[in-house]
């Protein structure tokens, strides 16, 4: 088994139904942060974190997203003619540097089964999973990329590491919500986790650290998929499969350095969306002007 991580998983089979109707026609994975899939910002993360490797899980429906990571030469052609010199790099620069493979999921049976239809892909490696779900955007130019904050992990203990955020309390059925064991260092962000459990109520949750959509995962996760029972909303957990391993090796858990946006949930895609603006040299003066008038009409 490797030791370092170059293969990573991102499922994007979902049907997307949060943002009906749009997502009868674009995949939920395609709609935008200004200019950029959200998916990609997802690539864009592996790609700074030294993933060489990418399987993207998708269903019969979001042939856009294969689209999206194909050259499309006449429009390279037709920029550079135009002397469109910064438009071309970014098209020519999709993906650069990464091999992205795509595999279907013919029936939506959850995220644990997403990540099973990877095994072939994956081997006898460790792999990294991130969900397209949250964009976690770097608190400086100077943090790791987060999924780079979990591999960091790896490196040290050879083990699985999940990605958690602080969560409300009223948010944590959410999430899968992990049992801190003991801290590792002295900032208190690295931790054992004793047990975790799958979209808690209030009562049940053993503490407010959810885990955030971003994963390393050892390749025993296999195991347990390959027999894992129908668990929460009737599909396969992820979570569930975790829990298991649990019994055989240390998990281990990251409070990850970012700034993260539920891109699930319209109010999450909205504050990216501004919070992206805000930093863009193009346009960022005119959104805080317009921000300053809006707030004098805003009670």
């Amino acid at each position: 088994m490797s030791t370092k991580i170059t293969k990573a998983v991102i499922p994007a089979a979902g049907l997307g139904s949060r943002f009906l109707p749009v997502t009868k026609s674009i995949p939920k994975e395609m709609i935008p942060i200004l200019d950029t899939p959200t998916i990609d910002l997802i690539v864009q993360e592996a790609i700074q974190s030294g993933i060489k490797d990418i399987l993207i899980i998708v269903s019969f429906t979001k042939h856009s997203i294969q689209h999206f990571y194909r050259r499309y030469p006449k429009l390279e052609k037709h920029l550079l003619k135009a002397n469109k010199q910064n438009l071309y790099d970014k098209i020519a620069n999709i993906a650069k540097g990464v091999n992205i493979c795509f595999k279907y999921q013919v029936r939506p049976k959850g995220l644990g089964h997403a990540i099973y239809l990877a095994r072939k892909f994956v081997g006898n490696d460790p792999f990294a999973i991130l969900l397209g779900d949250d964009v976690i955007l770097k608190k400086t130019p100077q943090t790791q990329p987060a999924i780079k904050q979990l591999m960091e992990v790896y490196e040290k203990y050879h083990l699985s590491v999940v990605g958690v955020k602080d969560v409300a309390k009223k948010d944590v059925s959410k999430y899968g919500i992990i049992n801190p064991e003991k801290y590792l260092d002295k900032t208190k962000q690295i931790c054992e986790i004793e047990s975790m459990i799958e979209k808690p109520t209030t009562a049940k949750a053993p503490s407010t650290l959810a885990i955030t959509g971003r994963y390393i995962l050892t390749p025993e996760i296999f195991k347990y998929l390959g027999k894992q029972q129908l668990g929460y909303g009737g599909e396969i957990q992820l979570t569930d499969a975790i829990i298991q391993l649990l019994q055989e090796q240390k998990v281990y858990a990251i409070n990850y350095e970012g700034i993260r946006y539920d891109i699930g949930a319209k109010s999450g895609l909205v504050k990216a969306n501004i919070d992206f603006a805000l930093k863009d040299p193009e346009i960022s003066q005119d959104i805080k002007d317009y921000i300053v008038e809006l707030a004098k009409t805003l009670k």
